[in-house]
């Protein structure tokens, strides 16, 4: 929990590195989220979808297909984590 609340505290100053559009979560997309989570470890995704449930969703989504954990999510804004991968 405290982890949590750290984590959150990081967050607070990133802006959006990705952006989930009208299109949806695309395989593209998810490369990027992949690719952001490799190099930053803690990034927000901005979720542009229907209501909260539809957000939270998405949200889901991306960390089970990228093995990341949720953060937290606070309007269209998902903050994830993904411990560095070793090579």
């Amino acid at each position: 929990m405290q982890f949590k609340k750290q984590l959150k505290a990081k967050a607070h100053k990133l802006n959006p590195i990705v952006i989930v559009g009208n299109k949806g979560l695309t395989e593209n997309v998810m490369k990027e989220i992949d690719q952001g989570l490799t190099d930053h470890k803690l990034m927000k995704v901005r979720i542009n979808a229907g209501d909260r449930e539809e957000r939270l969703a998405v949200l889901k989504e991306i960390c089970e297909g990228t093995g990341a954990e949720e953060v937290q999510l606070i309007g269209g804004v998902g903050v994830i984590y993904r411990e560095k991968i070793e090579e």
